[in-house]
């Protein structure tokens, strides 16, 4: 049984009844990924911005396919009804795509005149061109239903034709805008790298739709001249669509996400760094914090600092400060910056400070100390609780001078 290759016109015209809903699905999977941040945050303009253009980009997608587009010529009953819909959508979408674009880039709070004029000028023209692409469309004669080729096959019908070019240059307009005011803002410096990441997204997202314009426009342009080159808009056009959908839709989300998954990750590591000290007080108290199910790991995170440092303060008063800064000594002079010389004779002082505990009745001790050094380098002493060979050398050389002689030497 022989099979026999297909070309890459033929696949996609093979499979473009069902092209439409991968971008689509692609969309609403990543508008179900940043709905709990847009309910959890619903104030935050900017989420509701990003998912509501994620919605009128997946409508976009629902609607533009054929299956779907015959449904909604059926309900209307009129023919080719859905080509000024999807049409409308989509300059909706461009017109989105730029106010976010403006917001996003002069931030929220600014209310310039120079930057009011543009977010009007912009709801202005496209609402314009929407109504006016139902104008034409209403005074336009065209009974025979297309799915796949309309731009093509009404490209010299009067009215149609004016319908088609004016949806087409309203996209490239705003694409090449889009463009323009993205890649101005990657070159600026101070960009966060996740936002710097997602605009570069944004920008090969928006290049991807030029090349769209493009292909749709030749393929038009071509039934002016009599030529055929339908091809251009139904089988090179929908994968550049579809590209483009994927690189905006991780555009948008890529620097909301990863912020988000910084600080969750950041969370998590802070709980497990301090692990260790949670342990050594864990021996001190006789117990740890109660195991919570439903407990955020923000909540986990503030319950074991909580713990930790109501364990420490009554400790506190068993620490020597003497052998704290010939440890502290001890640490410099193996050779140990500042900052971690400081945590580990913290720690050399705290594991002492246990073992005088465990070894003396409750009410000893030599009194209240400043802890509050202590107490905010919780993290420091924990990180310095994982090499226990650093310990034990800061240990030994502090023990090896307690006759007073120089730790320097």
């Amino acid at each position: 049984m022989t099979t026999v290759a297909l070309t890459p016109v033929e696949f996609v015209n093979q499979f473009y009844p069902n092209f439409w809903w991968i971008p689509a699905g692609i969309l609403a999977a990543a508008l179900a990924i940043k709905l709990p941040s847009i309910i959890r945050l619903w104030k935050d303009p900017m989420l509701r911005a990003v998912g509501g253009l994620l919605l009128l980009a997946c409508a976009v997608f629902v609607f533009v396919a054929p299956s779907t587009i015959a449904r909604v010529n059926r309900l209307t009953g009129v023919a080719n009804f859905s080509g000024p819909w999807v049409y409308s959508l989509l300059t909706a979408f461009c017109a989105s795509c730029l106010l976010l674009i403006i917001t996003w880039r002069n931030g929220l709070s600014d209310r310039s005149d120079r930057t009011r004029r543009a977010m009007r000028g912009v709801v202005a023209v496209y609402s314009c061109v929407i109504v006016a692409m139902w104008v034409l469309f209403a005074l336009a004669d065209v009974p025979v239903e297309r799915l796949r080729d309309l731009d093509t096959y009404y490209a010299n019908t009067p009215f149609m034709r004016e319908m088609i070019v004016l949806y087409l240059l309203a996209h490239t307009v705003a694409a090449l805008v889009t463009n323009g005011l993205i890649w101005n803002w990657i070159r600026t410096d101070g960009l966060d790298a996740l936002l710097r990441w997602g605009l570069k997204f944004l920008g090969a997202g928006y290049a991807a739709q030029l090349f769209f314009d493009a292909a749709k426009l030749t393929a038009v342009a071509a039934r002016w001249s009599g030529r055929n080159l339908d091809w251009l808009s139904t089988a090179v056009a929908p994968p550049l669509a579809c590209l483009s959908a994927v690189l905006i839709a991780v555009g948008f989300i890529l620097p909301h996400a990863g912020q988000y998954l910084h600080g969750r990750l950041h969370v998590r590591f802070a709980h497990h760094e301090l692990r260790p000290l949670y342990l050594l007080m864990k021996t001190v108290n006789g117990g740890g914090v109660p195991f919570l199910l439903r407990a955020t790991p923000e909540l986990r995170l503030v319950r074991r600092e909580t713990f930790i440092r109501d364990v420490l303060l009554p400790l506190a008063r068993f620490i020597d400060e003497d052998r704290r800064e010939r440890s502290y000594a001890a640490a410099v002079a193996l050779g140990h910056p500042p900052d971690r010389a400081k945590a580990l004779a913290a720690t050399v002082a705290i594991l002492d400070a246990v073992d005088t505990r465990n070894r003396a009745r409750e009410d000893d001790g030599t009194g209240t100390r400043d802890t509050t050094d202590l107490l905010r380098d919780i993290g420091a002493v924990s990180r310095a609780l994982r090499h226990p060979e650093d310990i034990r050398a800061v240990r030994t050389r502090a023990d090896s001078h307690t006759d007073g002689r120089s730790l320097t030497g």
